[in-house]
């Protein structure tokens, strides 16, 4: 009962697999095998680490990188969905650029960028990987990116938005837009009610100017008829 409790309880960190490599060591008895498996480990707020573990099997290993990269997590500086600005850094052979997002574009990387951003927490970014396509290389590049962007953050004093200032801009941008639209169709009903009234309008004064035509058209007929009579007839 208490192992099915510990395994329904949720993780505090989210731990991913990046790479599991098979090495060999010379000693004097012959080759010496094992395996190193490089971890990253996030808790999907703002804290994430990179740690390789070294062991003769592979969950020994594993477990190692999860230390490993708990013992060397950094806080990064989000700027509520994503990060405060772009930044392009060279890490041994990888090369990484990382740039912000508008909310809702979702993580554009590629695996191991988009592995280290989201157990970061990062939910908006668009990565490009510039240098080598090994993926040890890539993930030290984009943890080395984000260290220097929290450094700079605390260097240059730059304020960030939380992810409620964000979500309550947007609250307030779709509000507006809410009252424009409903000024719009206003407007809009005022207008063909306007337009409906003037064609009324201009219908009971034709007819009215029709029904006074009738009895001057009358009047001309009568006299016409009259100056008729008085006209003495040719003899």
């Amino acid at each position: 009962m208490r192992n099915s409790d510990k395994s329904q309880q949720p993780k505090e960190f989210d731990e991913k697999v990046i790479q599991i490599s098979r090495v060999s060591k010379k000693t004097k008895g012959g080759n010496k095998m094992g395996f190193s498996v490089l971890m990253v480990v996030g808790d999907k707020k703002g804290q994430v680490g990179v740690g390789l573990g070294k062991a003769h099997d592979v969950v020994t290993a594993i477990k190692k990188g999860i230390k490993k990269a708990k013992k060397k997590m950094i806080v990064v500086p989000l700027d509520g969905t994503t990060i405060p600005f772009s930044y392009k850094v060279k890490k041994g052979a990888g090369i990484v650029l990382l740039k912000p997002a508008p909310k809702g574009s979702g993580v554009i990387a590629g695996g191991p960028v988009r592995a280290v951003v989201e157990a970061a927490g990062i939910r908006d970014i668009s990565a490009k990987i510039l240098g080598s396509d090994n993926q040890s290389s890539s993930v030290y590049a984009t943890f080395e990116a984000l260290l220097q962007i929290s450094k700079l953050v605390k260097l240059k004093g730059i304020s960030l938005r939380s992810i409620s200032d964000v979500e309550a801009e947007e609250e307030k941008k779709l509000a507006e837009l809410q009252e424009q639209a409903k000024q719009k169709e206003a407007d809009s009903k005022a207008a063909v009610a306007d337009a409906k009234d003037t064609k009324e309008h201009h219908a009971k004064k034709t007819a009215s100017e029709v029904k006074t035509d009738k009895p001057a058209k009358k009047v001309v007929a009568k006299q016409t008829e009259s100056a008729k009579k008085s006209i003495p007839a040719k003899k």
